[in-house]
């Protein structure tokens, strides 16, 4: 009897933690903001995300949520790698704008 007992609660929780693992960079970073908190918001913003950023560049601007300095020092840069990844990173906020409003 007692098998059964682990396999249910085991099935109960796995979806939840399955939740948590599949969150993406961008959507933890939100979450762990001082204007995040927002579930369902800070999912959006991840699908955006997804829809616009790469892996790496997901990872960068997660940064951005704990440092705003690396944005501005990123917007500021003269270097053409952080010139090119500026103009992705406001592809993602528009359309995480668009996607996410209301």
């Amino acid at each position: 009897m007692k098998p059964y007992v682990l396999v249910a609660a085991a099935a109960a929780f796995f979806p939840v933690m399955s939740g948590v693992a599949m969150a993406g960079p961008i959507e933890r970073a939100c979450m762990a903001s001082d204007r995040g908190g927002n579930r369902s918001l800070c999912g959006c913003i991840q699908q955006a995300a997804d829809m616009t950023l790469s892996g790496g560049d997901q990872k960068r601007a997660a940064k951005f949520f704990k440092d705003p300095e690396a944005a501005h020092a990123t917007w500021v840069s003269q270097s053409k790698s952080d010139d090119a990844f500026w103009e992705r990173y406001k592809s993602f906020g528009q359309t995480a704008e668009a996607y996410c409003a209301g």
